[in-house]
């Protein structure tokens, strides 16, 4: 007599077993991935806050895309910050505190930065001011203001233009 061997699970005391580890499978994955849902979440506050935040050693970086090692502790700081309820203006709050306003990416649209912010547009307004009033005073010439040709000049240029037409 050949024996079958056995290729699954045995059952002990009657208990069928591989419902039970399926049970508990699906129990321990969907604890897992609750918790694997909150970390996405947490990443995601993380990265955009670390994202309106200026890496103090790189530049013009922000703390999320720099590879320094000071940005990877501030993306730390700002992790830890995040567990434990702070908001993103707190956690600007503390980095502003420690590394004053040049560490916001964008500045606060107040007091001396209203420049930053207003400049450009006043810049593109005054520079279209200033070409439409050249190019009216270009094309408003009137042939009163065109200098004067001399009159031989102008009728020797006639008369040669009249004889090169008569061939």
């Amino acid at each position: 007599m050949t024996r079958r061997k056995n290729r699954g699970v045995r059952r002990r005391h009657g208990l069928p077993l591989r419902p039970l580890l399926l049970a508990v499978v699906l129990l321990v994955g969907s604890v897992g991935g609750a918790q694997a849902a909150a970390a996405p979440d947490l990443e995601d506050r993380v990265r955009e806050i670390a994202s309106e935040l200026r890496c103090v050693v790189c530049q013009n970086l922000s703390v999320a895309d720099s590879p320094s090692d000071l940005a990877k502790e501030m993306r730390n700081v700002v992790r830890e910050q995040v567990q434990q309820g702070k908001g993103r203006e707190e956690v600007q709050a503390y980095f502003v505190s420690r590394y004053g306003e040049y560490v916001l990416l964008a500045p606060p649209k107040r007091g001396f930065n209203l420049l930053v912010w207003g400049l450009p547009f006043l810049a593109v307004v005054a520079g279209g001011g200033v070409v439409y009033l050249v190019a009216r005073r270009w094309t408003g010439q009137t042939p009163s203001t065109r200098p004067a040709v001399d009159p031989a000049y102008a009728e020797r240029v006639r008369r040669e233009l009249t004889d090169r037409e008569r061939g």
